[in-house]
C-alpha cells in the first residue's frame, strides 16, 4: 500500500471506525481478498470519505440509512460506532432508524434498532 488515495483511506477509516478495527481488518487480509481491502480503502474511505462535499456526520447518517434500509447488520454496527465517533448523536441515529422504518419497512429498521442499541451499550462500557 503505497498511494497516496490508500493511505488516505487508511487514515480516514481509522478515524471513524477505529485503529483497531480498521487495523484488525488489515491484518485480517489474505492474498485472496487483499485487492478488496484496496479497492475499499482506496475509493470507499480515501475517494468518497476523503470529499469534502459532505461532513463525516452527514456520510455517516446516509450510510446507516442505506445498510439498515439493505439489512446489512454486520456493516450497520461498524458504521453506528464510526456516527457516534463522528458526533452523531443517539437521537439522531434513532431518528434515521425512524425514517427507514417508514421507508424501507419494520423488519429492516426493527433489526437496525436492534444493532444500534448493541453498539451503545458497547460504547457504554
Amino acid at each position: 500500500m503505497t498511494d497516496k488515495l490508500l493511505e488516505t483511506g487508511r487514515q480516514i477509516r481509522g478515524e471513524v471506525i477505529g485503529e483497531a478495527l480498521s487495523e484488525r481488518a488489515l491484518q485480517a487480509t489474505t492474498d485472496f481478498d487483499r485487492p478488496f481491502q484496496e479497492l475499499a480503502l482506496r475509493y470507499c474511505w480515501g475517494e468518497i470519505w476523503g470529499s469534502e462535499g459532505l461532513s463525516r456526520p452527514t456520510r455517516s447518517i446516509i450510510n446507516i440509512a442505506m445498510l439498515a434500509a439493505m439489512g446489512k447488520p454486520n456493516e450497520l454496527r461498524i458504521h453506528v460506532r464510526g456516527a457516534l465517533h463522528n458526533g452523531v448523536t443517539r437521537k439522531e441515529i434513532q431518528e434515521v432508524l425512524l425514517q427507514v422504518c417508514i421507508y424501507a419497512g419494520v423488519p429492516a429498521a426493527g433489526e437496525a434498532f436492534r444493532v444500534a442499541r448493541e453498539v451503545f451499550e458497547e460504547e457504554k462500557k
